[in-house]
């Protein structure tokens, strides 16, 4: 019956799709079988809108009258107002072919009136043309579906991946220094996510990832390393020496319309648990703003391994609770789920119709010497206010958001607060902004306040769809009040780009931008960095 049907079916939709529209849409109070197909009909003449002028029409009648071999709509219609087309009718000759095929096959020829057979013969011969093309159609499709199983990657899993290739160099003495120690230089960064659903509601990813835009020894940026300032940093630059290995693992799983959880054990950042309320792309590393700072708010580029749950309290709000220990795989002293560094969030987003706002505060613990505050993004003493010997808790408070004012014009902003407190006293080695260090001591409880922000405005589809254009200026994060030390002056970021879409899998990215002061003293030459950045998405 299946395969009937299948027959049927697919010469009506791909021959005359005008005969056959969608059935009716469901209607909660009718019975099951109302929603679906009705099984064999006894007559060709239940079709209303069948009109026989020949023998054939006649003859199928009898042959389905007696067989059972057309099924149809609910309402016993093809839903036209016109005679069957050959292609039509020989679906419903080639059903009830198949049909007295398999009462022959099962050893029930004796339901097989000898006079059906010979009128069958002459359909056949009739309709032989159409017979031999609705086949032919019928086997490729076959051939093309079993080809597709055997060779489909996996039934539960799909690869989605991007490939990031980079073409960039910087302008500009390096901090503290009085040579340009950058070089024109070409990397890449690819990222292969394995995404497995097992009810169709829920996400498993595994991500494995390679590149060597970061140092071999370190992994620590190299345009960074040969400008002295993490300020001109690419949105994409992390990894290291063309290894391959698994930064990524999470889980995302609903228990009802409103409230679901994601866990991971490696590579959970804030931004996989909740939104950076951005425009769609913005924050992306390969088809967004190229630069570590400009692309979204340093408030979420924190993370490790833990879990979260986003509450939908009404259809537009959510809140967002989450906690990430940064080393939770390792059981030793000062290591673990809960007795080393970790960020906690709490996140409520709005969404509108044209844009949307959030507001955030996280709280977090960094052992001595992982202290990193301001997620590489602004100077090192943004990043470490209290150097390297001293851990470090903080608190951070940051509204984000955007607004489409048309489809080509949209606006977004985000800015936020740290403030950083000592956990235990001593001399540490903290940055004096000249690409050195001075020795310290730093007592315990001992004060910082960190701030930062940006505003940015971006064109969708302006020179093409897919193409966005966009500029942004920033403050990157800098020490404005610290017991210890404080920066000097403010930095101040200055970014073009647009991103050119060859296609729906290629993009094409220029992107230039200025540090006027970098690492927040004015001593410092103004940083030039300019970046191609080609995309492969697929």
């Amino acid at each position: 019956m299946i395969k009937i049907l299948f027959y049927s079916f697919f010469v009506l939709f791909l021959t005359i799709p005008a005969v056959w529209a969608a059935p009716p849409e469901d209607d909660s109070n009718a019975p099951d079988a109302n929603r679906n197909l009705q099984g064999q009909v006894n007559s060709v003449s239940q079709f209303s809108d069948i009109k026989p002028s020949d023998w054939a029409f006649q003859a199928l009648q009898s042959l389905v009258e007696r067989y059972g071999c057309i099924a149809g709509y609910p309402d016993a219609t093809y839903r036209g107002n016109r005679a069957l087309s050959r292609y039509e009718f020989a679906a419903g000759l080639n059903a009830c072919l198949d049909r007295v095929n398999e009462l022959i096959a099962a050893g029930t020829s004796d339901l097989v009136k000898k006079e059906d057979l010979v009128v069958l013969q002459k359909l056949q011969e009739d309709f032989a043309a159409e017979l031999t093309t609705l086949r032919g159609r019928v086997d490729t499709l076959e051939a093309h579906t079993a080809t597709l199983e055997k060779q489909q990657f996996s039934t539960t899993t799909r690869l989605n991946a991007q490939i990031i290739t980079a073409i960039s160099d910087t302008f500009g003495n390096r901090v503290g220094g009085e040579d340009d120690e950058s070089n024109l230089y070409f990397s890449n960064r690819g990222r292969l996510n394995f995404e497995s659903s097992f009810t169709g509601k829920d996400l498993l990813r595994v991500r494995l990832e390679f590149g060597n835009f970061g140092n071999t020894t370190n992994g620590a940026s190299q345009i960074a390393a040969a400008t002295g300032t993490g300020m001109t940093r690419l949105n994409f630059d992390y990894d290291s020496n063309e290894t391959l290995f698994v930064p990524h693992v999470r889980y995302y799983f609903p228990v009802s319309d409103s409230l679901n959880f994601v866990v991971g054990p490696t590579g959970i950042g804030y931004t996989d648990i909740t939104t950076t309320v951005t425009p769609a792309t913005i924050a992306d590393d390969g088809n967004g703003v190229p630069s570590l700072f400009g692309s979204y708010s340093p408030l979420f580029r924190r993370g490790g391994g833990g879990g979260a749950a986003n509450w939908n309290i009404t259809k537009d709000l959510v809140l967002t609770l989450g906690y990430l220990a940064s080393s939770p795989n390792v059981p030793s002293g000062s290591n673990g789920l809960f007795d080393g560094g970790y960020n906690a969030l709490a996140h409520l987003a709005y969404y509108g119709k044209q844009g949307a706002i959030g507001v955030a505060y996280s709280h977090g613990y960094s052992p001595a010497g992982v202290t990193d505050l301001a997620a590489g993004t602004g100077s090192v003493l943004s990043n470490a206010p209290f150097g390297n010997n001293i851990a470090t808790s903080n608190d951070i408070v940051g509204t984000q958001g955007f607004y489409r004012f048309s489809p080509n014009f949209q606006i977004h902003a985000w800015g936020g607060y740290i403030w950083a407190n000592a956990k235990n006293s001593g001399l540490s080695d903290i940055s004096n902004g000249r690409g050195g260090t001075d020795s310290l001591f730093v007592n315990s409880g001992d004060n910082a306040n960190v701030w930062f922000g940006a505003i940015g405005m971006s064109f969708p589809d302006v020179g093409g769809r897919g193409n966005l254009p966009g500029i942004l200026f920033g403050i990157p994060p800098r020490v404005s009040n610290s017991d210890v030390r404080q920066d000097r002056d403010n930095a101040y970021h200055i970014e073009a780009f647009y991103r050119y879409r060859l296609n729906d899998n290629i993009s094409v990215t220029p992107g230039f931008w200025v540090i006027l002061n970098p690492e927040n003293d004015s001593r410092n030459d103004t940083q030039y960095v300019g970046v191609l950045r080609t995309t492969f998405d697929f």
